[in-house]
């Protein structure tokens, strides 16, 4: 949703100008689960009084959602009073000035994809997104004429485009953002297909040919998942 100046949108984001208040809002999003007030203060190197105010006012903002829950393994009398923790609103934001609608655009572009029964545009769609993802890998300056010795940086690349990968105990990358998010839960078939071929091409142009995207959805995260060997 695009909104004007003075939006409600603008005066939740415009909070994260407060230093202290954006490095607790990194470090909070940067976890796969809720963080605890004292895990918060602790990572952000501050006091747990102005780490509880920030992140109470995140809250305010629509930023963060809050919850409760005992530690694992403690329950029932005496185990105390639930923890407070902390976790990233699922709402998103959006603020353009003047106001612009990119997300309709975009809508009404994957509707016409939809409704072609030729599939022409969609195998369009996926060469389109693959090019522009081997741009991008190239772009980064860590494509096939600049590995360095620690070869690629996929993972560093990916976080550039908002997909917040994080890498497993069994080696696969897995993308804890989908930034086409909106869009993928109502055109499903469609956006996954051009997501996989933009990280297909993003793999390609970095010149990291042992990672492998494929299809791989679940709960809470992008629909692709990067498997193979790195080296």
């Amino acid at each position: 949703m695009s909104v004007s100046s003075g939006g409600p949108d603008l005066a939740s984001l415009s909070s994260l100008d407060d230093p202290v208040r954006r490095r607790l809002y990194e470090v909070v999003t940067r976890q796969p689960g809720p963080v605890s007030r004292d895990e918060a203060a602790s990572a952000a190197g501050i006091g747990r009084a102005l780490a509880v105010y920030h992140l109470d006012k995140l809250v305010e903002s629509g930023l963060l959602t809050a919850s409760y829950s005992r530690p694992p393994g403690r329950s029932g009398p005496g185990a105390g009073r639930p923890a407070k923790l902390y976790a990233r609103s699922e709402r998103e934001f959006a603020v353009t000035v003047p106001p612009r609608e990119y997300e309709l655009a975009a809508r009404l572009l994957v509707q016409a994809v939809e409704a072609d029964p030729s599939d022409r545009s969609r195998t369009a769609l996926a060469e389109a997104a693959r090019r522009l993802g081997a741009d991008l890998g190239r772009a980064s300056g860590l494509g096939a004429s600049g590995l360095g010795a620690a070869g690629p940086d996929v993972e560093g690349v990916l976080s550039r485009q908002g997909y917040e990968p994080r890498r497993g105990g069994d080696g696969v990358i897995r993308l804890r953002n989908c930034p086409f998010r909106q869009l993928a839960e109502q055109h499903q078939d469609v956006v996954c297909g051009m997501n996989l071929a933009l990280v297909e091409g993003l793999v390609a142009g970095l010149g990291a040919g042992g990672w492998r995207p494929a299809l791989d959805p679940g709960p809470g995260r992008c629909c692709v998942a990067i498997s193979g060997d790195p080296s």
